[in-house]
């Protein structure tokens, strides 16, 4: 009961990019980063196992961005000339490269720290993908004109990525779809169908992570423009729980999201956010086990898996560790709660 995660990322260390950046510059180069990055991911694995967590991740140690750390694999995309776009419904503008041609994938994504990592745990392991909606939102085009033509497109190279993770030994597939909480009609037309052409002929538990973003500024900002109740997962959970999809992702400790809106997840198993990454104030084991205990009069508790409201990538490393650790207590002592 109350199996633990995290949504996907840990800060780098600081001899691997800088720190407390969304988009850290790399400290090294050739060779001698495409190793940094493996010890990175393997430090990432025993960090978690020390906190308690059950599925870990490789920490996305090798990806500047969890974006673009997928696209710089793609062919079709002019990383050479990016252009300013506003993303996430023109919520903050970011530098991005531009679709030319056709997509395609230029050989394997994330083969290096997959095999590494399950070479070195014997915990369930969760890679991370971004979401061909997410993707859509997060890059210009020139070539489809078409954003769902595109998104398709992108589905499929994400789907040769899946099956060859599945086939390293990857347990979980979780597809990053933070774009679900800005075009929820869109989510409903195309966006789940786009998901589900990415996980099709997986065997591996599969799951999509929706929230509200990483705790930079804009997303802090937007948040404050909300209201008094977050009510975005009431359109889409319906769709989600009708979904091939076997696990939703979501934002719960003091996010502003009504906690019953969870029981529109019914059938699926809920990752439920019970650590904050938007804030430096390290949870009680205490404040993790009453979310849990929360949650659980919505969601079955054996549905439940304790994880983390989004990345963590642009925290302070040792605040992130120590958020790890208290993940890692709380769902302890939930389930002794629930005993």
């Amino acid at each position: 009961m109350f199996p633990t995660t995290i949504a996907g990322s840990l800060p780098k260390p600081a001899w691997l990019a800088e720190t407390n950046k969304l988009w850290p510059s790399w400290r090294l180069a050739g060779e001698e980063l495409a190793a940094a990055k493996l010890d990175a991911t393997l430090l990432a694995v025993k960090e978690q196992e020390d906190a308690g967590i059950d599925i870990v991740s490789d920490g996305e140690q090798s990806r500047q961005h969890f974006v673009h750390g997928f696209l710089e694999f793609v062919g079709g995309i002019d990383f050479a000339h990016k252009v300013e776009i506003g993303i996430r419904n023109d919520r903050y503008k970011a530098m991005v490269p531009t679709v030319t041609g056709a997509l395609t994938l230029n050989g394997r994504v994330h083969a290096a720290e997959a095999r590494h990592a399950r070479a070195h745990t014997a915990k369930k392991l969760k890679i991370t993908l971004p979401g061909p909606m997410t993707i859509v939102d997060t890059i210009a085009d020139r070539h489809y004109g078409d954003k769902v033509k595109m998104a398709f497109a992108i589905a499929d190279l994400l789907n040769t990525e899946a099956r060859a993770l599945e086939a390293d030994g990857v347990d979980v597939l979780q597809f990053d779809e933070p774009a679900f909480n800005v075009y929820m009609d869109d989510v409903k037309a195309w966006g789940i169908e786009a998901l589900h052409r990415a996980i099709a002929g997986l065997s591996c538990t599969t799951a999509v992570h929706i929230c509200y973003g990483y705790g930079i500024k804009a997303n802090v900002d937007w948040k404050a423009t909300l209201g008094g109740e977050w009510r975005q997962y009431e359109e889409t959970f319906p769709a989600l729980a009708a979904s091939r999809i076997d696990q939703v992702s979501v934002e719960c400790i003091n996010a502003k999201v009504p906690i019953e809106l969870l029981k529109l997840l019914d059938g699926k198993d809920v990752i439920v956010g019970a650590i904050d990454v938007a804030s430096d104030t390290v949870e009680t084991p205490e404040e993790v086990a009453r979310v849990l205990a929360d949650a659980s009069a919505f969601v079955a508790p054996e549905r439940i898996i304790a994880g983390t409201n989004c990345g963590m990538a642009p925290m302070r490393r040792d605040i992130a560790l120590a958020k790890l650790a208290a993940l890692g207590k709380g769902a302890a002592l939930a389930r002794g709660y629930m005993r």
